[in-house]
């Protein structure tokens, strides 16, 4: 896409500069392919930043939606509706608490990060404990739980309470709970972090902070607006981690494009909100409900999350056998995959993986997020690894002719 591209005019002539000139101009998609003004193709492997889980144009959200067209519109939040009914009972399900738990439709993952910020200061305690470094949002509540210090200091004060702790140190974590756990609200966190480059923690880190977290009665959050839905290989990266959170937050992938956002709060967290508590005009709405029990739908019968497993596996084994000299780690779970470099090349490797017709993305300069449609193929992941190796090499020589 060129400079004077139609679309890339008018996004400069018309749109808010909030996230700098778009790269290309999307025209159409199918399946992992999206095609550019230009009619070039591109294999997928972000999937709308990890939304699109079922692709583009999949047949399921297509008829469900239209079907949901021709029967009712918007109702907003005064009345009930069959496909917003039916969907929250699932969650409930495949949450799976034994505890009384509750849902609340929202649109995104910064509303549902929102929501649980709420929540927690329901608790009649104002701290909430939350990872330096993570990312929960750009919304004013979710950007205080965001713990990037540049996000936040343009849009001071935050909302007061937040104390941030090191990913993966849980005894940096029980030693900020102790100074004042009887006001500690909340520990907040997601299961792999995502933004700040797909770090994933000890195996037994979740539940540490759970049985910390149940000792003083202090809320358990998993922001899960990436992990969920399968994009790790199970609906909840934090149930098959072996442990229940008070609340969870989900968005990105459940609707399959449509925007969504859901909380779910199990035991007394489930309660806390009263008529008045909280409210959307959108959330929940048939459209956009529609689409998630389409995409539950078609995970379930195509059995999404064994394929996500077993594709996790084959994309992180083939990437580790190329044995690249610019890649120092691979990591992930399911098809939420980071690539670690030895240099800050991630801006220069989205450029070439484009020119190469694929869509990647640098969730820092050293890593690469790999997050593609759950239903890519064995064809589509050997393609882009075959193709890694050129655009590494391509990018890096392109960082050494920008400093000669």
């Amino acid at each position: 896409m060129t400079s004077t591209s139609p679309l890339q005019q008018s996004w400069t002539n018309t749109m808010m500069n909030a996230y700098g000139t778009p790269a290309l101009g999307l025209v159409r998609g199918k399946g992992c392919i999206v095609e550019d003004e230009n009619g070039e193709e591109y294999l997928d492997l972000l999937s709308g930043i990890a939304v699109n889980c079922l692709g583009h144009q999949h047949p399921a959200i297509i008829k469900a939606v239209t079907d949901q067209l021709h029967t009712l519109g918007h109702t907003s939040n005064f009345f009930v509706h069959p496909p917003e009914a039916k969907l929250a009972e699932r969650l409930v399900a495949a949450f799976g608490s034994d505890q009384p738990t509750r849902v609340f439709f929202c649109n995104s993952g910064a509303e549902a990060n929102e929501i649980a910020f709420k929540l927690s200061r329901l608790t009649g305690r104002r701290r909430i404990l939350t990872h330096l470094d993570g990312f929960h949002g750009r919304t004013m509540g979710s950007l205080a739980l965001t713990g990037q210090e540049k996000k936040r200091a343009p849009f001071e004060p935050m909302p007061a309470g937040v104390e941030y702790f090191p990913f993966n140190d849980f005894a940096a974590l029980q030693a900020l709970v102790e100074k004042d756990p009887k006001n500690t609200a909340a520990v907040m966190i997601e299961p792999i972090m995502g933004e700040a480059g797909v770090k994933v923690p000890d195996d037994d880190y979740l539940r540490k902070i759970r049985d910390l977290t149940s000792r003083y009665g202090i809320l358990m959050i998993c922001d899960e607006v990436q992990t969920g839905v399968y994009r790790t290989g199970d609906m909840f990266c934090s149930r098959a981690q072996g442990v229940v959170p008070d609340v969870v937050t989900l968005a990105k992938g459940l609707a399959g494009g449509f925007p969504i956002g859901a909380v779910l709060a199990t035991g007394r967290a489930a309660d806390f909100f009263q008529p008045g508590s909280h409210g959307t005009t959108f959330g929940g709405n048939p459209y956009s409900c529609a689409a998630g029990n389409a995409v539950l739908d078609t995970i379930e019968a195509e059995k999404l999350g064994d394929h996500v497993r077993e594709m996790g596996k084959r994309f992180m084994s083939s990437l580790a056998a190329l044995h690249l000299p610019m890649v120092t780690e691979i990591r992930g779970r399911g098809l939420l995959i980071g690539v670690e470099l030895a240099d800050a090349i991630g801006p220069l490797v989205e450029q070439a993986a484009r020119d190469a017709g694929f869509i990647i993305n640098a969730a820092r300069p050293n890593v690469l997020r790999i997050a593609p449609p759950l239903i890519i193929s064995n064809e589509q992941i050997d393609q882009a690894v075959a193709a890694l190796p050129g655009i590494l090499d391509t990018a890096s020589r392109a960082a050494a002719a920008a400093q000669s």
